[in-house]
């Protein structure tokens, strides 16, 4: 570790600095009752945050759709974060690069807190804070690839509440893994839509290549993810189409590649789904394209830091 080993990391918690030990919702917060909670998540590369400019946009265009007031501006809570990001990042090991989480949630439940013995908070909970990117859990997929499966649990509808908003009410994503993990314990699940329609998983837009265009579910029923968008830009500069439609597990198990883009690896290969092997079941070469030009616009080698941050954490290498 660098710096003083017995030092703890930072959290932003409604208006304070505190140590991460001391750093506590409470049990009648109503990010714990009923969910409602909005969230971001940055990561950093040369331990300064990427895109975070993006993430707080987004951030702030949900807070405003479920009119939750903050009573801070972007500006006011990227200040906020950068010094979280520098205060932590003194404590990362060499390699080691930092996940940025804002979340907010609707404050505290009236109904549960009459007994506080205090007033009742009812602005919202702000809350900052950091963790080291687990490297670990994405080495051995990166080289291998992600394993998908489509479970019987289907994506909430749009019509329930904007998937354009990122939220942490997931139950759906809980029991969908499970059922996923059932068919193959290394499987990660990718929900289909009441339609039948391929979605997303809990943390990842999913992409395929049909010859030699990349081609994404709509985003009808699936975050727009910043990921996501840094795909269609590197696209664009390379050359690759990039088209948008209705994709069906039909379309996923015929592709000649796919992969998931997400925050904190970036972009991930897949290459099986529901036990099938997509492609020649190898990551495919649009994915390489895509990681290393990522890699050159954020100056360093991707794919080779979670590899190398994976076995300097666990030589033998584990999954997620």
């Amino acid at each position: 570790m660098n710096g003083d080993k017995n030092l703890e990391p930072l959290v932003y918690l409604n208006g304070q600095m505190v140590p991460a030990s001391i750093a506590h919702l409470a049990i009648y917060d109503a990010g714990v009752v009923q969910g409602a909670t909005v969230t971001e998540l940055t990561r950093t590369f040369h331990q300064k945050p990427y895109k975070l400019d993006e993430h707080l946009d987004r951030l702030f265009r949900a807070l405003r759709y479920t009119r939750m007031d903050i009573a801070l501006s972007k500006e006011q809570l990227a200040a906020i974060s950068l010094e979280l990001v520098e205060q932590n990042a003194r404590l990362l090991a060499d390699g080691d690069e930092l996940g940025l989480v804002q979340f907010v949630t609707a404050g505290e439940y009236p109904t549960y807190a009459g007994m506080a013995g205090r007033p009742v908070r009812t602005t919202p909970t702000i809350c900052v804070h950091t963790f080291a990117l687990p490297f670990e859990l994405w080495a051995r997929k990166m080289q291998a690839g992600l394993h998908l499966v489509t479970p019987s649990i289907r994506h909430v509808p749009p019509a329930c509440y904007d998937p354009k908003m990122k939220y942490r009410s997931r139950m759906h994503f809980y029991l969908a893994e499970k059922e996923a993990q059932m068919v193959d314990p290394e499987a990660s699940a990718l929900l289909l839509d009441l339609d039948g329609n391929l979605t997303e998983t809990n943390a990842a837009n999913f992409l395929l290549v049909e010859r030699g265009t990349i081609v994404s579910p709509t985003t009808i029923n699936t975050l727009p993810g910043i990921s996501r968008d840094t795909v269609i830009g590197l696209a664009g500069k390379l050359g690759i189409p990039f088209s948008e439609r209705s994709l069906q597990v039909f379309n996923a198990i015929n592709a000649d590649e796919a992969f998931v883009s997400s925050t904190p690896y970036c972009l991930m290969p897949v290459t099986k789904i529901n036990r099938l092997p997509i492609g020649d079941g190898k990551p495919g070469p649009v994915f390489r394209r895509l990681i290393q030009a990522w890699s050159l616009e954020v100056g360093l080698d991707i794919e080779k830091q979670i590899i190398a941050g994976g076995k300097r954490r666990h030589p033998a290498g584990i999954s997620c």
